[in-house]
């Protein structure tokens, strides 16, 4: 219990992730070893830069959940390889066989590593809007990993999840009850929480930031990713956190770097508007307050951009 303690102590002070931080586990296309978070449930937590071969793509989270009749795996992985190196930790730790991978949405470092785990004869899980994301844009999303990961690639092919749902599917493995939710819109479609209720944990995937900066897609409506944070994730009451990027942490860090943060942002371009701005300046509203995050520069002007776009007709 004392390193639970110390794991979210130390994820919710003000450590600066960063580009700059070498790769955690070397020799290993994992960035690092998995930890655990609390008993029974595990995290490599990946890189907050952007996908690089010299993290093998491995730029999100990627969990588990141990019980006594199999395990479950939280995001396919972004290339063959990586699930493989997922597997070989999750084999070290236990003897019990992974009997189902969830995608937490359709992008690359979610699905890619499907083929790796179809293999293995273990069945997909993701929400169907994520599963038609993967199908429209599958191609394009595997060439582009291929071209920074390179050899790393190898043995990485198109595969789509063997189920689908709607809204919530629940599953029961042994003492331990796991909820996959759809809440609603937020960060990209088919986003879903893997929410345990009797642990109070969520695995939050890409509805939750805290260590890098939120990225907003031509797609992300704003608005209603803030809804579905006020009225869905965060009274479901968790304790502890494990977002799409980012270590463990709490529902205070998150709020603090993601709802607080799309707030923000749209307060700022809403001013900007009715002051009667327009695009081309749009882009460099003030954002210092979360200059400090990882990936500030590479995100911050493409967010304002975007949440202007979207806020010009609202």
């Amino acid at each position: 219990m004392l390193r639970v303690l110390a794991l979210f102590a130390l994820a919710a002070a003000p450590v600066q992730a960063s580009e700059d931080i070498p790769d955690q586990y070397p020799q290993n296309p994992l960035y690092q070893k998995p930890v655990e978070v609390i008993p029974h449930v595990w995290s490599a937590i990946g890189a907050t830069a952007p996908p690089t071969y010299e993290n093998a793509g491995h730029n999100n989270n990627l969990s588990f959940i141990v019980t006594d009749e199999g395990v479950v795996v939280i995001n396919g992985g972004a290339s063959a390889q990586l699930a493989e190196a997922l597997h070989a930790e999750i084999k070290a730790v236990t003897d019990q066989p992974v009997v189902l991978v969830i995608n937490e949405n359709g992008q690359g470092h979610a699905m890619l590593g499907n083929s790796y785990w179809v293999d293995q004869g273990v069945d997909i899980l993701a929400h169907v809007d994520a599963a038609a994301e993967f199908a429209e844009y599958g191609p394009q999303i595997l060439e582009g990993m291929k071209r920074y990961n390179r050899d790393r690639a190898e043995g990485t092919r198109l595969v789509a999840p063997s189920r689908t749902f709607e809204d919530k599917e629940v599953i029961k493995l042994g003492d331990v009850m796991i909820e996959v939710l759809h809440l609603g819109p937020a960060h990209s479609p088919g986003d879903i929480q893997v929410w345990l209720p009797d642990e109070k944990l969520v695995i939050a995937g890409d509805m939750a930031f805290h260590e890098r900066m939120l990225p907003i897609f031509a797609d992300t409506v704003t608005s209603e990713w803030v809804e579905t944070w006020e009225t869905a994730f965060e009274p479901l009451g968790a304790v502890y956190v494990i977002p799409g990027h980012g270590h463990p942490t709490n529902m205070a860090q998150v709020r603090r770097y993601t709802h607080d943060y799309l707030v923000y942002l749209r307060a700022k371009i809403r001013e900007y508007i009715d002051d009667g701005g327009d695009l081309t300046d749009a882009y460099y509203v003030d954002q210092s307050p979360y200059r400090h995050l990882d990936t500030f520069e590479e995100l911050a002007t493409k967010n304002a951009g975007r949440v202007f776009e979207e806020m010009e007709w609202e």
